[in-house]
């Protein structure tokens, strides 16, 4: 089922595309485009407000929009806690962390370059950036995904055929500035969010009978009516919080703007964006609830995916222009994070790979790895529609998973004086070798004991091992860049 032509849903896609690249040309600066450090942390200039701005847009991907609805349709109340109250701690976390960081590396560019400085080893440096590079692939493979479903959705347009065009769009911008197309195009994109979404979930409120007809969805389709309900608590809160606070932790993007906020701003700048952040998802639920509503008669076309369903809700109760509207709405909040992860995996190659200090071949490095990174997780995308059974949900839920290995001794190398590199090796490598194949295979036979205690057993592992082989002396910050 489509909303809209195919011809019209191309043309869409054209006017976004040019729309975020005239946006980029017109608010980047010119000047910061041709050297390392404006191309990778924008010159360290960024203010609080745009900054806080990209760090909720950054974070309002394909989770945020889509599995926060979808888990409000399934667990009602309980589901929109569990997944909104960690998010917004996950990036209220970094008030503390970013300052931290700022002061031991003022010049520092990726948490990855922060290890090797911190630990002295090239051996643990590698294993982190496993992890580091991981996350970034999963966000540019979720974003085209989660985007080329909904677009696909709307119009009809393969899902083949939108995803590598989401793609182009993405790449086409950010090639122009790096950060900076990143940070700027995100106050754009926020600023659509906040605006369509102030429009049309009051229209589908009001269309579908007020206060009255969310209230009847409240429990989900589950009927789980108490929002501390010990079941999801143990089955999805526990994951999801350790999950998201990892993920958040192990994401290079918003070390990447640690690096580029001025830094007497840090603290505001997180905490203004975790707010802004919690809005969406707490306001988007609101149309998994009306879904879960019997009465309105919500049901999903044949093969697409659950996590569409607030999509369809407002499909069925507004009219075309409306719900083109809305995927306005969704395609700036997957741009965003898009994006994001490009730049982000752009300085974790120049950074940590290829070791560019020459401004032009830095650039030209980490032009080269959002290209890549952009096959790369184009491939993997192509990859999951052609596996039906492995949805947007369990990818999520895996790649934070992967995220929580390094959580524990990231935390531990800002805080801890005596941390080891011997200690890390071995925490990670338990966590990655035996933690994560017992997570996959708990998800595999659907068995949330299995689950939890995978991700409970990465956390503890990686933390005995590191407090288990401390150094025999405390570490001295010289308080210098590489």
């Amino acid at each position: 089922m489509s909303f809209i032509s195919q011809s019209a849903g191309y043309w869409f896609l054209a006017i976004f595309g040019i729309a975020m690249v005239l946006v980029t040309c017109i608010f980047a600066r010119w000047k910061q485009w041709h050297s390392k450090e404006g191309f990778l942390v924008a010159s360290r200039q960024v203010g609080w407000g745009i900054g806080s701005s990209s760090i909720a847009a950054s974070w309002i991907w394909a989770p945020a929009l889509f599995v926060s609805v979808q888990l409000a349709y399934q667990k009602g109340l309980a589901g929109i806690f569990w997944f909104t109250f960690p998010n917004i701690i996950a990036l209220a976390i970094f008030a503390i962390l970013a300052p931290r960081i700022r002061k031991l590396l003022p010049e520092g560019y990726t948490l990855p370059q922060y290890i090797r400085y911190r630990l002295g080893s090239e051996k643990v440096h590698k294993i982190y950036l496993f992890p580091y590079f991981f996350y970034q692939l999963m966000a540019v493979t979720v974003q085209l995904f989660a985007g080329g479903s909904l677009v696909s959705l709307l119009t009809g347009i393969p899902l083949t055929i939108v995803m590598p065009i989401l793609a182009v769009i993405a790449l086409v911008y950010t090639l122009i500035s790096g950060l900076e197309a990143s940070v700027v195009t995100d106050f754009v994109q926020l600023a659509m969010i906040f605006v369509i979404g102030a429009i049309i979930l009051p229209m589908t409120w009001v269309a579908a009978g007020g206060a009255s007809a969310i209230s009847a969805g409240l429990s989900g389709i589950e009927g789980i009516k108490n929002i501390f309900d010990p079941g999801v608590a143990f089955s999805l809160g526990i994951v999801t919080a350790i999950g998201l606070i990892a993920g958040a932790i192990s994401d290079q993007q918003y070390w990447q703007r640690t690096f580029a906020i001025k830094k007497n701003q840090l603290v505001r700048a997180f905490i203004v964006g975790a707010l802004l952040f919690g809005i969406v998802p707490v306001a988007l639920s609101t149309l998994g609830f009306l879904a879960a509503n019997p009465a309105l008669n919500v049901v999903l076309p044949a093969g697409v995916d659950v996590s569409m369903i607030g999509v369809q809700t407002v499909a069925n109760l507004l009219p075309t222009w409306a719900v083109f509207l809305f995927v306005v709405m969704l395609l700036s909040g997957l741009s965003s994070t898009l994006d994001s992860g490009l730049s982000a995996a752009s300085s974790l190659w120049v950074t940590d790979v290829k070791k560019s200090r020459n401004d032009n071949e830095a650039i030209k490095s980490a032009r080269a790895a959002m290209f890549g990174i952009s096959i790369v997780g184009l491939a993997i995308a192509y990859a999951v529609y052609f596996i039906p059974q492995f949805g947007l949900f369990h990818l999520w839920w895996v790649f934070n998973t992967i995220a929580a290995c390094v959580v524990v001794p990231t935390v531990l190398s800002l805080y801890w004086s005596r941390l080891d590199a011997r200690g890390v090796f071995w925490g990670v490598l338990v966590a990655f070798v035996v933690g994560l194949p017992l997570f996959i295979y708990g998800n595999i036979i659907d068995k949330p004991v299995w689950t939890v205690g995978a991700s409970l057993f990465i956390i503890v592992v990686s933390t005995v091992f590191c407090l288990s082989m401390p150094r025999k002396t405390a570490w001295q910050s010289t308080e210098k860049s590489e």
